[in-house]
């Protein structure tokens, strides 16, 4: 079985280091579809200009733009042996969109990956991150025991190096987190539904619990994808 996958998760899910732990086991590239637009754009091709007209409108960029743009990243030769794509599609007409150009690219679908976490907690979890002032990878939660921050003179403190912590604005503003997880849990025509339309297609669904620590998803991922 090849491994072209597509990965859904809402933010706070884990999604990204469980992607960045595929790309690594299988050596395949990691396709953020941010990037995409951004190397487009860069390189001044065609398709990267009609999106930056819109982009510069602050309009959503059409999928018959956005698509082929993932389509010619996908013929790349880096994904000869795989790709993971992820932040896209987020609706459900861009699943359906993108299956059919996948399929008219012969560019088979093997693995769509769904990380399922309850909204609550996808959002207690974008909260309760904490920024370490001396590196961002020390990881401090608040809202996961093996990470929490420790107490120091009344104060919580960097559990790997005592650094000071801080919290990212984006991480604290409720009305920017909601409107994302309202286009991800929108099973009608948001991104559940996207994930709901490849359940009932012939392409093999992979679903974990994301709720576990990050070992215990990627051991449940893994399993399922070897």
């Amino acid at each position: 079985m090849g491994k072209n996958l597509l990965f859904f998760g809402p933010n706070g899910s884990g999604k990204g280091t469980q992607g960045a732990i595929v790309q690594k086991k299988y050596d395949i590239p990691h396709i953020e579809s941010g990037a995409i637009f951004r190397e487009h754009i860069g390189g001044g091709t065609e398709l990267g200009k009609a999106a930056k007209e819109y982009i510069d409108r602050g309009d959503l960029v059409p999928d018959d733009i956005t698509i082929p743009m993932m389509i010619a990243r996908l013929q790349k030769d880096d994904c000869k042996d795989g790709w993971i794509l992820d932040g896209f599609p987020r609706s459900k007409d861009q699943a359906i969109t993108l299956a059919n150009n996948l399929k008219e690219a012969g560019i088979e679908l093997d693995y769509v990956v769904e990380i399922v976490l309850d909204r609550q907690i996808a959002k207690d979890r974008i909260m309760g991150r904490r920024l370490c002032a001396n590196d961002n990878n020390h990881p401090n939660h608040i809202a996961f025991d093996a990470i929490k921050p420790v107490e120091k003179d009344g104060v919580l403190v960097c559990r790997v190096c005592g650094g000071s912590l801080s919290t990212r604005a984006d991480d604290q503003d409720e009305a920017a987190i909601d409107k994302r997880h309202n286009i991800y849990y929108d099973e009608t025509t948001g991104t559940m539904a996207a994930v709901n339309y490849f359940k009932g297609s012939d392409t093999k669904v992979i679903s974990v619990d994301g709720s576990v620590s990050i070992g215990e998803v990627t051991e449940a991922l893994m399993k399922q994808l070897d």
